[in-house]
Formats: C-alpha cells, sequence, structure tokens
C-alpha cells in the first residue's frame, strides 16, 4: 500500500498505534466534533479573556509585529499549547504548518467569518492552495475572545495525531505559516492560502528541551554587548557589525548565561544575533560600527570568529552546566568582541532604530570545567560538492575513532548543545555517535532544516563521547534551482556541513572533520572525460571548482560521485586550536575504491560493486 502524503508535504504511513475507524463511524465522529468546535467558538468569542496559561515561549510571526505566537509544551501529555494574538480588527486568520513553509500542502487552524457568525476548523491546503475541512479535527480550541484591539485564540494539538494529513511536530526547525483574512468569506471552501496578500512564514523550534536552569553564584556580573542606535536600513536583509573592548587587565572569568535584549518595537526585525571573541594575535581591533558587508568594513573583523553566543528568534535564555562555563578573558584571550545583528525587513520598514544585543552573564569564581566548542563534519574544501539538480543529495563528514583516541581525555567529554551549520542549499543535518562500530544514539538531528534560522540549541539529554567513538555527521542539499555543481567554501554560494558542539571538559581537540582523498576526486574526473562525449578539464592548473564545472551533469556521472563520497578513502583533520594536527599516523582512513574501466571492481564499506 502507498505512503500518504500528508500536510507536511512528507510521505507518512500510518503508524502501528494509531488507530484505523471505519468510514461511519469517521463521518459521525468528523460531524459530531465540528458542530461541537463551531458553537464552543460562537460563544467563546462573545465572552472575555481567561486567565492565561503559562505559554514560556514566544515569537513574533510576521515583520510589522501584529502578530504573535506564544506556546508551551507538555511533553507527558506529548502535545503543544498555543497562544495567537492579532492586533488587528479582521473577519479570520489561518496558522499552521508546512515541510519548508509553503503555502500549499500546509496543516492549519483556520478562524473565519461569513459577516455574521464566526467559526474554527482543523483544515489543509492542497497543492494550489485552496483550504479544505480536516475530517479529523485534531486541533482542540480551547479559548477565543475579541477585544477592541484584535483578537486571541488559544488552542492545542498532540505532537503526532495519526493523521495522515497532518504535520508531525518532531524535534529541530518547524516552519510556520500564517495568513490574515481582510473579509468574510461564505465557506472555508472559498479561501486560497497563496492568494492572501498578508501572509507569511516563520521558523521556530517548537519542542525545546525542558532544562531546570541552574543555580546562578552570588557574584554574578552582566556586560551587555549591543550596537548604539542602528537605524536599521530599509532592505530585507542587513548584517549589522559592532565591535566593543573589554576592560583592560580584564581577568579571567567564566560566562554562565547569556540571553538578548530587543530594542522594543523590533522584536520582529531582530532576527538572530551572535557574540564573536576576536583573534588574541592581533593586539587591538578597529572600532567599527556599521553593515558587516560594506566596503569600509576593516579586514581584521574577519578574524573575530570564536562564539561566545548565538539567539535566533523565539529562543530564550541559555545556561551552561552547573559544572562548566565558557572562558573569556585573562591572558591569551582578546579584549575584543564582535556583534553582529541579522535584521529581516521585507517590507523595507524605514524610521527603527535598534540597540539590541546579547547580555552575558559571567562570574570570576570559576567553575570546575571549562567549555568548549568542537567542530564536527566537514572540511571547507571543494572536493566536497553537489550536483546541480538534486533533491537530496547527502554529504558526510567523520570524527574517527583515530582522532578521538587520542584527542580526547579517558574520561571522555559531555556534550551539552549544539548549532548546526549550512549554506542556502542546505536541508537537513544529523550527527550520531557510534562505539564500537555500533550506533549508540543521535546528538543532535534536524529534518526541517533551514540556513536561515540557526541557533545554539540545548540538548535534552547530555551526550557522553569517549576516546575510540566515532561521530558522523550527514547533510542533506538540495541544488534543484542551480545550473553548476556547489562545491564546499567559505562563499555563501559555496556549501558547508558543520555542527559546533558545546562541551565540557576542554580539550585542545577544536576541529574534528574529513573530506574525501583530492587524489580519488581526481581519479573520477579522468573516469567522466573517458567516458563522456564532453572533455572534461583535468589539467594540473585547472581548479577543483573549474573541474566541477566542466562535469556533464548525466546519471552517470552523479551516481559516481555519490559512490565516490560513499566508499573512498578520508583525509581526516584532527586539529589543535593552533592548527597543528595530532598525529594519527595514516591520515587516510577508510577502504580503498579504484575507478578503471566498466566491470572493475570497487571494494569498501563491506561490499563490491562494479562501475
Amino acid at each position: 500500500m502507498p505512503a500518504l502524503v500528508g500536510k507536511s508535504g512528507s510521505a507518512r504511513g500510518t503508524p502501528p498505534s494509531c488507530p484505523r475507524l471505519k468510514l461511519r463511524e469517521g463521518v459521525s465522529m468528523y460531524f459530531t466534533l465540528l458542530a461541537a468546535f463551531l458553537v464552543l467558538l460562537v460563544v467563546a468569542l462573545q465572552g472575555t479573556a481567561p486567565q492565561e496559561h503559562p505559554f514560556p515561549y514566544r515569537v513574533p510571526l510576521d515583520p510589522q509585529g501584529l502578530l504573535v505566537l506564544s506556546w508551551g509544551v507538555s511533553y507527558p501529555r506529548e502535545e503543544v499549547r498555543f497562544q495567537v494574538a492579532l492586533r488587528k480588527q479582521t473577519p479570520g486568520l489561518l496558522l499552521g504548518m508546512s515541510d519548508r513553509g509553503d503555502f500549499a500542502n500546509a496543516d492549519l487552524v483556520a478562524l473565519w467569518s461569513n459577516g455574521s457568525h464566526s467559526f474554527f476548523a482543523d483544515a489543509w491546503s492542497g497543492p494550489d492552495g485552496q483550504l479544505h475541512m480536516d475530517p479529523r479535527q485534531n486541533y482542540q480550541l480551547l479559548r477565543a475572545w475579541r477585544r477592541a484591539e484584535g483578537l486571541s485564540l488559544v488552542f492545542q494539538r498532540p505532537f503526532d495525531t495519526c493523521d495522515p494529513r497532518d504535520y508531525l511536530i518532531e524535534d529541530g526547525t518547524v516552519h510556520l505559516v500564517y495568513g490574515v483574512l481582510e473579509k468574510p468569506v461564505p465557506s472555508l471552501e472559498a479561501v486560497n492560502f497563496s492568494a492572501l496578500p498578508y501572509k507569511g512564514l516563520q521558523r521556530v523550534q517548537l519542542l525545546k528541551p525542558e532544562i531546570r536552569p541552574p543555580a546562578l553564584p552570588s557574584d554574578l556580573k552582566t556586560l551587555e554587548v549591543r550596537a548604539p542606535d542602528v537605524d536599521i536600513p530599509s532592505r530585507e536583509t542587513t548584517y549589522w557589525c559592532y565591535i566593543q573592548e573589554l576592560p583592560d587587565g580584564f581577568a579571567k572569568h567564566h560566562i554562565v548565561k547569556y540571553e538578548p535584549i530587543i530594542t522594543e518595537g523590533n522584536e520582529a526585525l531582530v532576527h538572530h544575533m551572535e557574540v564573536f571573541q576576536c583573534a588574541a594575535q592581533f593586539q587591538t581591533f578597529p572600532h567599527y560600527n556599521g553593515p558587516c558587508d560594506a566596503k569600509m568594513k576593516p579586514e581584521r573583523l574577519n578574524y573575530c570568529r570564536h562564539v561566545l553566543a548565538a539567539w535566533a528568534m523565539g529562543a530564550q535564555a541559555f545556561y551552561y552546566p552547573e559544572e562548566a562555563g565558557l572562558a573569556f578573558g585573562g591572558p591569551g584571550s582578546s579584549r575584543y568582541l564582535r556583534l553582529e545583528v541579522h535584521y529581516h525587513n521585507p517590507l523595507e520598514l524605514k524610521g527603527h532604530r535598534d540597540s539590541s544585543g546579547i547580555r552575558l552573564y559571567y562570574t570570576a569564581s570559576l567553575r570546575p570545567y571549562d567549555a568548549g566548542i568542537m567542530e564536527l563534519g566537514l572540511v571547507y574544501t571543494p572536493v566536497m560538492a553537489i550536483p546541480p539538480g538534486e533533491t537530496h543529495f547527502p554529504l558526510t563528514g567523520y570524527c574517527t575513532d583515530k582522532c578521538t583516541q587520542v584527542a580526547l581525555p579517558p574520561a571522555g567529554i559531555r556534550i551539552f548543545a549544539s548549532q548546526l551549520h549550512t549554506h542556502l542549499s542546505g536541508r537537513s543535518v544529523v550527527t550520531v555517535l557510534s562505539r564500537e562500530g555500533k550506533e549508540q544514539e543521535v546528538v543532535n538531528a534536524d529534518g526541517h532544516y533551514s540556513p536561515h534560522f540557526q541557533e545554539i540549541r540545548m540538548l535534552k539529554k547530555v551526550v557522553s563521547v569517549f576516546p575510540g567513538d566515532v561521530l558522523r555527521t550527514t547533510c542533506t542539499y538540495n541544488t534543484e534551482d542551480r545550473k553548476q555543481a556547489t562545491v564546499g567554501g567559505f562563499g555563501i554560494m559555496e556549501e558547508m556541513c558543520v555542527n559546533y558542539v558545546h562541551y565540557y571538559p576542554l580539550t585542545e581537540l577544536e576541529l574534528c572533520k574529513s573530506a574525501i582523498d583530492p587524489g580519488y576526486l581526481q581519479r573520477y574526473f579522468k573516469l567522466i572525460n573517458r567516458f563522456e562525449d564532453e572533455a572534461v578539464c583535468t589539467c594540473p592548473e585547472a581548479s577543483v571548482a573549474q573541474q566541477f564545472s566542466s562535469v556533464p551533469w548525466n546519471s552517470f556521472s552523479r551516481e559516481v560521485l555519490g559512490s565516490l563520497y560513499g566508499f573512498a578513502p578520508i583525509s581526516m583533520h584532527c586539529n589543535k586550536s593552533s592548527a597543528v594536527r595530532f598525529p594519527l599516523g595514516n591520515n587516510l582512513v577508510g577502504a580503498s575504491i579504484e575507478l578503471g574501466d566498466p566491470g572493475e571492481r570497487v571494494s569498501g564499506g563491506g561490499g563490491t560493486g562494479t562501475l
């Protein structure tokens, strides 16, 4: 039986635990629920605002901040409770979830009016954006009320409804979609989501981990890193950079917490922020305050890359474990910090002044362990590339047992937070821990990852990594809109695959990443050159990117490249913070692969095949 396609756009079968209803029972339940929902809403809209439930998380949905979502999570009941507040009088609104923020094939809750009565229902949008009533009403309305300034709703929904048309709420990024109705409609089916003039999307992490904030020290101090009085540019995307200096002679301290500071009225424009510490090799840095991409930006600011704090819309305060803190200050540490603020202003609003930033909480009472940040995944190199026109192309980077064996302490390390990172074509990222050849647990995963929503996420469970363990990071990319291969590198149109893991105790290991051996990639180019009519440049002076640009992309060249990445030996980068590598002996890891005549054996991964 083929899998059913749900509102999220993902193929989902019916889980074994989900009950199956007979058609007659389903129809009866549908009309009973529908009648109950409509009556409840009509009554609720005539009432006053109820006492608020605890909604610890909050995010503005639209650029003007008129539509605000608050929510709370119950893991014992496996459900999310939502509160939506709209500061505008309107006949109705739509709010829901879709696979990547599309208005088609979305799982929606709908409020609408026909001019005399208001209605509420669980709905979905078809491939053309047309709305339909869902026979299974899985959104439960709890409260609805109108005020002079607008409308508010409180409703809830299970993580998994067993409804093939419903979005499965899971860990990682959730793409929320919204729309506002500007006039009454005779029925729900009269609404086309895609045609609404006021609509949009917002990305959040709905399933926040339940972590009790640790006790904070009595000598806690704060440092606000914020750009003063920025006139937010009236363009869609701006990255603003600001350099702030620590006092002279600032001793070593531990950062134990940080939180965002958002200028009132700009909550919908400040998309994400990061604080970086600059490189200690330079004695001074220019006190720059301006766009990060400006021609006048000093080049030295590029040496401010050590992350101290990162915040994205919807995130709350970040806490370090009681036994660890992130060190800054003291000998060998730069006194200069760089704040980077991403302003998202799609309506190109003018006249907004902003002094947002991040508040660091730090203490001179050092905790038992220094925390550290380690890079996992792929080396920034063009030898790892994605062909054009791909919907799901995976690349994997390894932190091998050889590296963890020589670089980690006998007692291991504890990973407590993670920040996943790709550039524009990234669609999913996962890091898996293996021990003695067996997968142990997932460190962090985001099946709906978006490069436009990157935050440091505290893990629900601390992950222990010991010498000899393997950490495998896989990123999946979509290049349907590209005509040329996308190579690895630092440019925004190039690609990365990184998991920045936050851990303790601090070790010398700062980067544990891999890439296939470049020599085996050259064998690939020569093979393609021999079996294709079009010449592939394999001359020594040509760069890898140039060679990829001359590959004729067809099923043969795509499949061979995928096989190469799956079976060729890898080159390990097991680096200290000084960029000096740990000694691993032979740096090539993995089985060998020979790219030659058709029919020649290919070995690797315990299997054989032919090219």
